[in-house]
């Protein structure tokens, strides 16, 4: 290869290698600019000490429109910032000398790219967060694994805490140990949301081999079955899938048929894991939807 033409390609490819390291920092400030506003509000409102339970019943529903409200103003000002991204991305190509044929090309993969991420975390709000009011159905969940396999994980700097109540799996957190554990390889949990919400995806995460103090993650959910579930206990079926442990550690499922209805119960549950015989542990289930005001359903 001439000289001149291995310089170039030697700049290219540094340009390239620059732009996927600062694809997902700019990545993550586009969703942040957009959702974190939004999630910090919700959280303070449902933090505030309220006199009465039927106060916050009452002012539930106005609530979320309002947040929804602002919600869609947020979002108009991240689809704003996408223009800025891509500007970015085109001057850090060109600072490197990449070919403007090229440029282009990476150009639309980054528009297409940060659609994704605008789809899969910031067009779908969580209702499965125990900070907005969800709770988990206990006489209808799974009994919490706390025997033989837990004290692994309790002479490690991570732990199960002697067993993490089902709720865990309504918080943000995910760390090591930081889990929900029933018994065996199939269990489930009810999880009963602030609004009847017409749900359209679920999100799944759990923790990668690389920072499992164990080296695996056999105890991982892989094949599972989501339901609706009205007042009366009826169950909707939602769509069956497979978490797959050699893929990101958050994956997003979309619910495989159109609903006519809301619904304010939500089961999730487990068919099978990744081998563990003892016990399965669930990280964290986010239910993606609409309240009936926002979407075609009805309540």
């Amino acid at each position: 290869m001439p000289a001149r033409q291995l310089n170039t390609y030697q700049k290219e490819r540094g340009g390239l290698m620059l732009l996927f390291l600062l694809l997902p920092i700019l990545f993550t400030l586009v969703c942040w600019c957009g959702s974190m506003t939004w999630l910090k509000g919700a959280l303070w409102e449902m933090s505030r000490p309220h006199g009465a339970e039927q106060e916050l019943l009452g002012k539930s529903q106005a609530w979320v429109k309002q947040e929804m409200q602002d919600f869609k103003q947020k979002l108009t000002q991240v689809y704003a910032a996408r223009g800025s991204v891509l500007q970015i991305v085109r001057e850090v190509l060109k600072d490197h000398d990449v070919q403007e044929e090229q440029t282009e090309e990476i150009l639309q993969l980054t528009e297409v790219a940060i659609k994704k991420v605008l789809e899969n975390y910031v067009l779908m709000p969580d209702w499965a967060l125990e900070a907005i009011g969800a709770t988990i159905d206990e006489e209808r969940t799974s009994k919490s694994y706390g025997g033989e396999g837990m004290m692994t994980w309790q002479l490690s700097l991570f732990t199960f805490s002697s067993a993490n109540p089902p709720a865990t799996i309504l918080q943000p957190s995910i760390t090591p140990g930081n889990c929900w554990p029933f018994q065996g390889s199939q269990g489930h949990v009810v999880i009963r949301l602030p609004e009847h919400i017409c749900p359209t995806a679920f999100t799944v995460w759990h923790i990668s081999k690389a920072v499992s103090p164990s080296g695996e993650v056999s105890s991982a959910p892989r094949e599972f079955t989501v339901f609706g579930v009205d007042e009366a206990m009826a169950e909707t079926l939602l769509g069956t899938f497979t978490y797959d442990m050699h893929k990101e550690i958050a994956q997003t499922f979309h619910v495989q048929k159109e609903l006519p209805r809301t619904f304010r119960y939500i089961k999730f549950q487990v068919q099978s894991n990744w081998g563990n015989p003892k016990y399965t542990c669930v990280y964290r289930v986010q239910v993606h939807g609409m309240t009936a005001s926002h979407n075609t359903c009805r309540p």
